[in-house]
């Protein structure tokens, strides 16, 4: 068997795995970081998120007369999250995530050469206004792409002493320990199936969550809540626990394993990467959503923006697992959005007038693709041939042209004259939300389904997609992990997704959306620092 003796083992190939192992190298340590993909694909889901982060206090906010501050990011964070006061770790996770996202994100990223589009978004407001009391949604100029990408030559430059050793297509097999604290890990070449022993007093666990695949996502679900019968994975497919559950045989603490951020809007990506690979759409705001008959949902139209939790679970309960959009060109060119840096290439590729033009006068681009490439997003002149395609899709008679037609006349209606359009709740959302610049700019101002000239008609076919585990391994504030005991396993680290963000879930129930990120860097940061001072 080969052997490799180093400092600090990190185990993961994502944006939280590569900055524990840059700032450990920074520090003097030599590392070993153990990847599963190819070296084409080492930064994982960072390489191709859109890149949102929840910041709290930055510049940014300030000149868009935002003001913000961690007292008020916590009381929303604690409030939407619904954390139990009496979990120390995931609070205090919260309390540093809100206290710190300012200088050891915003800022650390901006010394990196990283900088973010001039708009502050407003997501999860909360259905009640119980979200985000203000817009604090920062996105990445160049996607998380740009962010991923600068990180790794960051990496090898830290690393260009000799003092790192990147070991793509190999994954990590076991845990080793040493008279009580660690010792290393066992990992085999996925090429050659070689086995690698890999000495190491300090091992970081990067490995992402539990949910890239749905045996443990299906295993884990909680039980008093709707599972559908069948659902896309947006998460990434290496994500199996497996490194979870070798901590847990080191006596470690999983906790909040059914916690998840999932999306309901998604459908199957095209040109798959993975089985079961799916894309995540932003709804469109002024789409309604329809169940498989045709039947808006309700009584409480869903509508995107507010609540992402609250809409999983209401698409999960549906009879049928997948539910509709219905829209028309109209709405689709200034409001559809996939997430991710894939289908954002304006964003990705800093292409700034480009993107200013699609903004103002629509992004047909996106739709006429997904029109060409997606059998999932069906495009047709009347609402009759709109029916008779969703049918062909689902190879079932579901969808009565009647129902279709009166459900959109029903909504309709709310425009007809003497009548009040604010007495939709959804009209009310949409209202509400254009009150903000940014959606001002992206969503459409209410107006007939079936208004003339803004066919043809569109139902776009979608499914629950997976993404996010929001528990994991307990931490403590220095990313070690605990025991049943809350005492430190010596030398054991966790850091991101792994580690529920921080804390073993310090997103409790919901994330104020765009934690994610943050608290990969968060985490890792608070491991290398660590595992430096000898804590």
């Amino acid at each position: 068997m080969a052997a490799l003796r180093t400092d600090v083992l990190v185990i993961g190939g994502g944006l939280a795995g590569i900055v524990a192992a840059l700032e450990a190298l920074r520090a003097g340590k030599r590392v070993a970081l153990v990847d599963r993909d190819t070296p084409e694909r080492f930064g994982g889901l960072a390489l191709w998120a859109f890149g949102g982060m929840a910041l709290v206090g930055t510049p940014l906010q300030a000149r868009r007369k935002i003001t913000d501050s961690p007292e008020r990011a916590f009381a929303d964070w604690m409030r939407f999250g619904e954390l139990d006061p009496q979990d120390a770790h995931a609070v205090a996770w919260a309390r540093h995530y809100v206290e710190r996202s300012r200088a050891d994100v915003h800022d650390w990223l901006l010394a990196h050469g990283i900088t973010f589009m001039p708009a502050v978004n407003w997501v999860e407001r909360g259905r009640d206004g119980d979200g985000n009391s203000m817009p604090r949604y920062h996105i990445v100029w160049g996607t998380s792409r740009e962010l991923a990408r600068r990180m790794i030559a960051a990496l090898h430059e830290a690393g260009a002493n000799g003092k790192l050793v990147l070991l793509h297509r190999h994954r990590a097999t076991a845990l080793e320990t040493r008279d009580g604290r660690m010792a290393g890990a066992l990992a085999v070449d996925e090429a050659t199936g070689e086995e690698l022993h890999i000495d190491a007093p300090a091992v970081v666990l990067a490995t992402g969550g539990i949910n890239g695949g749905h045996a443990e996502t299906r295993r884990n679900w909680p039980p008093d809540r709707p599972l559908p019968a069948t659902m896309l994975n947006g998460a990434h497919p290496y994500a199996d626990g497996r490194m979870h559950h070798a901590a847990e045989g080191l006596g470690a603490q999983l906790v909040r394993a059914g916690e998840m951020w999932n999306y309901a809007a998604g459908f199957p990506h095209p040109f798959p990467h993975f089985e079961g690979h799916g894309l995540s759409a932003i709804p469109c705001k002024s789409a309604l959503w329809l169940d498989h008959a045709g039947r808006r949902i309700g009584p409480e139209p869903l509508v995107t923006g507010f609540d992402t939790h609250w809409l999983c679970r209401r698409v999960a309960e549906q009879e049928k697992p997948w539910t509709w959009h219905l829209l028309n060109w109209r709405i689709a060119a200034k409001e559809f959005a996939i997430s991710g840096a894939e289908h954002n290439p304006r964003i990705r590729n800093k292409q700034f007038l480009r993107f200013l033009k699609e903004t103002l006068l629509g992004n047909h681009r996106l739709v006429r693709q997904m029109q060409r490439e997606s059998p999932h997003f069906l495009v047709d002149d009347t609402l009759a041939g709109l029916a008779e395609k969703m049918n062909a899709l689902t190879c079932s008679h579901d969808i009565d042209p009647a129902t279709l037609q009166a459900t959109a006349d029903a909504f309709d209606a709310n425009f007809a004259p003497g009548a009040n359009p604010d007495a939709d709740m959804q009209v009310r959302r949409i209202l509400h939300a254009r009150q903000w610049g940014p959606d001002r700019l992206r969503t459409c101002k209410p107006a007939p389904l079936q208004k003339p000239g803004a066919g043809p008609f569109i139902a776009v076919h979608m499914q629950l997609i997976t993404r996010k585990s929001l528990g994991g391994l307990r931490t403590d504030l220095h990313s070690r992990v605990l025991d049943a005991a809350d005492a430190p396993i010596p030398g054991l680290y966790c850091v991101g997704e792994a580690a529920g963000f921080g804390g073993g879930g310090a997103n409790g129930k919901r994330s104020l959306e765009g934690t994610f990120l943050p608290g990969c860097i968060l985490t890792a940061r608070a491991a290398a620092r660590a595992i430096a001072s000898g804590h």
